[in-house]
């Protein structure tokens, strides 16, 4: 009787024991974000260019830029929490207004070295309709994630950049990010001066 007691024990024992929740471990989870697929527009604003938007860009707001005859023009992504920022200004035929916008627009997207991992700089050029500049792609924890300018030299001068509403955190915005640097580019791509 006294075995029977043991072992009737160890094997409530082993019972108990043996009816845990073991770890499993969880596959590697990825955030799918579907985006719509892009639908270009172009746009028809009171201002010395046109270029296509993405019809994604829900609010477009125009603003003159105190104390010039430049435009600010604002394309509000609420979906993805960005805007893409472009500004206009005129040459005037100067050289020396060109050389200090191009110093500007070059000096801005370097101010982002300090929290960007890389930039990536991509030459545009378009002979046909006299648009020329440069892309830039910044990787990392920068502000923006991709800016721009162009010019035709000798009238019109555009730059554009991308923010997001959120501190910048690159593994979260990355699919945004790509998503909008593809639009952003594509503006660039489309522009043409009005008045040549």
């Amino acid at each position: 009787m006294k075995y029977l007691n043991i072992f009737a024990f160890i094997l409530l024992f082993s019972l108990c024991l043996s009816c845990g929740n073991n770890p499993v471990p969880k596959p590697d989870a990825y955030l799918r974000l579907d985006y719509p697929e892009a639908e270009y527009q172009e746009t028809n604003l009171n201002v010395p260019f046109t270029f296509e938007k993405n019809k994604l860009a829900e609010n477009v707001v125009l603003k003159p830029v105190r104390g010039t005859e430049g435009y600010g023009i604002n394309l509000e992504y609420p979906s993805l929490k960005g805007t893409i920022y472009l500004t206009y200004k005129p040459i005037e035929n100067s050289v020396e207004h060109l050389k200090t916008l191009l110093r500007d627009a070059q000096s801005f997207t370097q101010e982002h070295t300090l929290k960007a991992d890389e930039i990536i700089e991509q030459i545009y050029e378009n002979k046909k309709h006299k648009v020329y500049g440069m892309f830039y792609e910044v990787g990392g924890n920068a502000a923006s994630q991709s800016q721009f300018y162009v010019t035709d030299s000798v009238n019109h001068f555009l730059t554009g950049s991308l923010y997001f509403y959120a501190k910048p955190n690159y593994d979260s915005i990355l699919p945004a990010a790509y998503y909008l640097q593809k639009d952003i580019q594509h503006i660039m791509e489309t522009v043409q001066w009005k008045h040549q």
